[in-house]
Parts: structure tokens; sequence; C-alpha cells
């Protein structure tokens, strides 16, 4: 009983303490060469950010685990990289010049602007986190003989925030689906929703805000074409659908990978680099016989899910949630949804885009896109079922539960990020114990015969602890520590940056024992 309060009341703390939690990440991420504020020098650019010399390996190593997995382990998925500046009449086909918007709200007092979408979901998850705590307390309360199905459908506190839930999303769902920009709003008024910065209700009218970036291509302006830079990726593949088809020989089922970066005039970008206005997809369309598309569809609900596990950041920090509104070109989709600091939120979708997009190209290009199936002896458009996630946010999941501030016997803190070993920026650091008696030279040897196989980096600054400290700050699964006892028979100390334990090996042992754990192969073979 002690132990199970003594957990809750751990966890009560630690959900109060996220916002604070997400600062020291943001800040870390500056001090140790994650990630930049775009144009820093200059104040910086909103919504905007670099990738520093760890970063940039991270997010590499996620992407590549991604593209192996996709692309790789499946033998009827292939790869393009298609251009960012596409034909102006491919958006236009897609939908995205007439419906890509966001549907934005002001609060007249503080002039602060708002996603009015978001506005109801932040509120809805409130109350979703106010049943969490009823449960919480009750499970303290009761202790072992708590039945949480019991309590949620008798609690009247429980209830009531669940009633008043579903009448709010259904309500939204219904104005969605209407595109009623005025019942969203009356929504927004009916919930008492104030603004962070004012606490005022004084909200102006709801209006739709399209996303994309538009420019300029020709040398004269006068003569140019206005052209957009993509808000996504997909459409690069549809519209190279029948030239991958037929150059490779594909046949149905198959998919088509693509990464790449995405562009989003987002007004209220913001949550680091979770909503950013120049981001990185990963994303696989995968086309099917029409009637089948059902099936591919929780295929790869289950598919995508198992990928995210298999990173090892807990199993309760995902979730799917069902799109309450479908998009025009869908008829199913879901988010895989991930605990971030701020709370559950979208980090990849899956979508039944039935043949709506090759059919709209097919209309405004004049150019038919169809599969002639041998099996039917008949052809036509494809289904497409499509998996899309954003790198950025990925890179924000992965970072966000690999930070972790402990406290050590000695009284001491240490700042570690706990990031899976094989997507480690540098997955080794040899260490020479002094800069002098042979122990750099001897290091160097050791650094000779791991980096052609795994990135390492050499240390030979300050004192051991603070170099294991350094080490542990940026990820470095583990540490290879040089001293005179190496110089006679050929050992060395490895240090395990999440256990901190030390053991002496011998370093003709260290390529086996440090690719165990980080060659991205072992992680591959688990998706078989």
């Amino acid at each position: 009983m002690e132990k199970e309060t003594g957990n809750i009341k751990s966890k009560i703390k630690a959900m109060a303490n996220q916002e604070d939690v997400f600062k020291n990440i943001i800040s870390h991420s500056k001090e140790y060469g994650f990630i930049f504020q775009s144009s820093d020098i200059y104040d910086g650019l909103s919504a905007v950010y670099d990738y520093g010399q760890m970063g940039v390996e991270l997010k590499k190593n996620i992407r590549e685990y991604w593209w192996k997995a996709m692309v790789q382990m499946n033998e009827n998925i292939v790869g393009i990289d298609a251009a960012i500046f596409m034909h102006p009449t491919t958006w236009k086909a897609s939908g995205h010049v007439d419906a890509f918007n966001d549907p934005l709200i002001d609060n007249k007092d503080s002039k602060k602007r708002y996603r009015a979408d978001v506005l109801i979901e932040e509120h809805v998850a409130k109350a979703e986190a106010k049943i969490q705590k009823e449960v919480d307390k009750a499970r303290l309360r009761f202790g072992e003989s708590f039945n949480e199905e019991t309590f949620l459908s008798t609690n009247a506190r429980v209830l009531e925030n669940r009633n008043m839930i579903d009448l709010i999303l259904a309500r939204f769902k219904d104005a969605l689906n209407d595109n009623n920009l005025d019942g969203i709003r009356q929504i927004i008024i009916d919930c008492e929703i104030v603004c962070s910065v004012s606490g005022t209700k004084n909200w102006t009218e709801v209006r739709q805000f399209n996303l994309m970036f538009n420019t300029a291509m020709g040398a004269v302006t006068e003569d140019s074409n206005i052209i957009y830079l993509r808000p996504e990726t997909a459409q690069g593949i549809f519209v190279n659908f029948l030239n991958v088809q037929k150059s490779g020989r594909m046949k149905i089922p198959f998919g088509i990978a693509q990464t790449g970066k995405a562009f989003r005039n987002e007004i209220v970008a913001r949550q680091f680099i979770f909503r950013m206005r120049e981001f990185e997809q990963m994303e696989m369309q995968f086309f099917v016989r029409p009637g089948t598309e059902m099936e591919w569809y929780n295929y790869w609900k289950n598919a995508r899910m198992q990928w995210h596990q298999t990173l090892g950041l807990g199993m309760e920090n995902y979730k799917f949630r069902d799109h309450l509104k479908l998009a025009h070109y869908a008829n199913a989709a879901c988010d895989i949804e991930f605990n971030f600091p701020f709370g559950f939120k979208e980090l990849e979708g899956i979508h039944s885009r039935t043949d709506f997009d090759l059919k709209a190209h097919e209309a405004h290009s004049g150019k038919k896109l169809q599969y002639f199936d041998p099996e039917l002896n008949q052809s036509y458009v494809p289904y497409v079922v499509e998996t899309s996630v954003g790198l950025d946010r990925l890179f924000l999941s992965i970072l966000s539960k690999a930070y972790v501030e402990e406290k050590l016997e000695d009284g001491t803190t240490r700042v570690a990020l706990n990031i899976p070993a094989f997507l480690a920026p540098i997955k080794v650091a040899v260490l020479p114990l002094l800069k002098k008696d042979g122990l750099p030279e001897k290091a160097r040897e050791i650094m000779t015969i791991l980096k052609p196989e795994h990135a390492c980096t050499f240390d030979e600054k300050d004192t051991i602890g603070k170099r294991y400290r350094r080490q542990d700050a940026i990820g470095t699964p583990f540490c290879v520590t040089v001293d005179h006892q190496s110089l006679e028979d050929n050992t060395v100390t490895i240090r395990y940056r999440d256990t901190m334990l030390q053991e002496r090996v011998s370093a003709n042992k260290l390529l086996e024992i440090i690719d165990d754990k980080v060659n991205i192969k072992t992680m591959l073979k688990n998706l078989i």
C-alpha cells in the first residue's frame, strides 16, 4: 500500500512538473548542440529551427531507421525523392488551394490569435485530466481493491465530466463536418474558454486561413507563375505513380516512400519543434485494389504502432485516436498520438485516401493514372493507404522521454539523455585518463578501430568524471577509458550510460560489445 501510494504521488508530482521539464529540454537542446533557433544572432525566426551537430546526427539516425524499416524490409515498397517545387495545378487538384485551412479566432482584448479547434481540444483534454485525477485519488484511497472500470462507470464526478466531453465532441464533430464556423465559435463561448493572456472571453468570429506559402518562379516578376512550397510530400508520390509503377514493374499492392521538407504558414506555431513552419515528413503511400483498402488500413495501423514501440519509449505513451472529421480525400483516418510533455498529441497519421488523389490528378492533367491488374484482367485507379509521420515530432518524442534528471547517491544530480542506443548521435566516447604517458596515443589506436564502424568522439579535456557527465548529457551510450593498465594488457574500462556501471574488458572485444547494442540490424530483425 505504501509503495503504491508513493508511486501515485510521484506520478501526480511528475505531471505538475512537465512544463518545467519541457523548458529544461529546450534549454538542454541548445546547450549541447541539438537544436538552435534559426537566425539566432538576429533574435531568431519564429517557429523555424536549425539542427546542430548532435541534432543532425540523431535526426539522420531516426530517418535511416524509418527508411530501412519501410523500404529495405518490404519488398513491395520503393522510395523516391520528388522536388519541392511542383506545377501549381498540382495543389488545385489535391484540394489544397481551396481546402487547406485552419480555423482561427482572436481575443479582442489581448490581440492573441488561436486555432479555434485547438482551444476546444485543449478544453476537452483538461476535462479528461480531471477524470484521471479522480481515478488516481480513488486508487490511492482504495489500494489493491480498486476497480477502475467500475469506478469510471459509477462515480458521479467522472460521469459528469464524461457526459460533458461527449456532448462537446458531438457538437464539435457536427460543426467540423458542416464547416460551421459559427458553431465552432459557439462551442468556445458555451464552454467559457478564456484567453490565456487576457483571461477574457471576448472572441472574434472564426475564419479560415490557408496555410500554403506561395512564391514566384521566373526571372521577370510580371511573367512569372505563382507556385507553392509544398505543404506535404504526398503529392510528389501521386504524380509519379505511373513513372514508378512502370519503370519498377511494380505489382499492386505496392508502396512508394519519401522523406523531405514541407512548409506550412502556421499562424499559431508553438511548442518548440512540435509545430513549425518548415518541417520534415516521412510518408509512404500504399496503392491497393479498390475494396481492400480497409484491410490494408488496419494492417498499416498495427505495423506502424509496432514500429514505434520498438523505440522503447513505453507502450503507455502511445494511443490511437480516430479523426472527428475526415479529410475530403479520406474514408477512414486515425492518428498515433504520443504523450509529449504537453500531453497526448499527433505523432503519425494513417489515412485511407480512397482514389481521390489519383482521380483528381487524372481530371486536371488529362493523363490516365490507372493500373492494369492481370489477375482481374481490367484497369482501375488504385486506392491508397497513407502513413505519414513528422520527423521533427518523432525527434521530440525521443528527446522528451530520453531526458532525465537523476539524484545520485552522493547527493549530486546528473542530466542524461537515455536515447535508444542505436539512434544515439555518438555511440562511443574514447577517453584517455591522462593527457600523457602514452595514454592519448593508445586511445587514438582504439579510436581508429572503432570509428569506421560507429560514430565516435575523442575527449581528453577535464576530469574523467566531468567527461562522463558531458557524454551522459549528449546521450552517448558507451564511454571507453584508457588508463595505464591498458598499456600493459590491452584492457580498457567500458562505462554504460544508463546504469553508470563499469567493467574491464579487452580492447579487442569492444567492437563486439558495442555493435550488439547499437547496430540497426538488430532493431530491424524485431520487425520481422
